[in-house]
């Protein structure tokens, strides 16, 4: 069941604008991708986001791993590329600071909800719990720094553009739909041809930057305890 899903969910969206995936060696539970930016407002606009994405044999049970090969300085992935993300984690472990069992993986989920929420979470930072505290501190005592550094990461992943490649310049973001069953057993009630559609379920809310300057110190040991944590699930 898992290779028909992927199978169907790769051919959805490898049409998009928004996404350039390939399969390593032609294994569908393996993919090499690139993210981009449609938002001319974005910091990552014209970026070649470079990634990889591996799936369990038990997909869509278990969640996707998801790593940039790129570096990018952002409070919510570490320097090795790996993302601190609720959407990412299976169910459980809900002792985790600011994390609710209901913004974690389930069945329902699809690929392009969790790419979609990784776009907006690179705009749109949680810095409550982040992976780079460095880069969480700098983007709430210095924003102007960190802009500089973040488009000095996007000008420097269009190199990994493959020869001939061409940025896309539609403005339409992807827009994600409610999937109008939303339970465990989605995947296996219904009609697996119908999962190419381009309609997800997940919105993830993203806190907006809070707190002052007196707390930073205090919040960022707790957050970076807490993605830790996050890591090791």
């Amino acid at each position: 069941m898992a290779e028909r899903i992927l199978m169907n969910e790769y051919r959805t969206l490898s049409k998009e604008k928004w996404v350039n995936i390939e399969l390593k060696e032609d294994d569908i539970f393996s993919w090499d991708l690139a993210l981009f930016v449609l938002n001319k407002d974005s910091l990552y606009y014209d970026g070649y986001l470079k990634a990889t994405m591996t799936f369990p044999k038990n997909y869509p049970y278990s969640p996707p791993k998801f790593r940039f090969l790129v570096p990018l300085y952002h409070p919510n992935i570490y320097p090795n590329g790996d993302l601190c993300i609720s959407i990412l984690h299976p169910p459980g472990d809900d002792e985790m600071s600011g994390e609710l069992a209901s913004e974690r993986w389930s069945p329902a989920q699809r690929v392009e909800s969790v790419l979609i929420s990784i776009l907006s979470l690179l705009d749109d930072a949680e810095v409550s719990s982040p992976a780079n505290v460095d880069a969480a501190v700098m983007l709430r005592k210095n924003p102007t720094e960190y802009r500089a550094i973040v488009k000095s990461n996007v000008e420097e992943s269009r190199k990994l553009a493959p020869a001939g490649f061409t940025m896309p310049v539609d403005d339409d973001e992807p827009v994600m739909r409610e999937v109008e069953k939303d339970d465990d057993d989605f995947w296996v009630e219904s009609d697996v041809d119908s999962f190419g559609g381009s309609d997800s379920d997940s919105d993830l809310d993203m806190d907006q930057l809070s707190g002052s300057d007196a707390d930073d110190d205090d919040d960022d040991d707790d957050s970076e305890d807490s993605c830790e944590q996050q890591q090791k699930a």
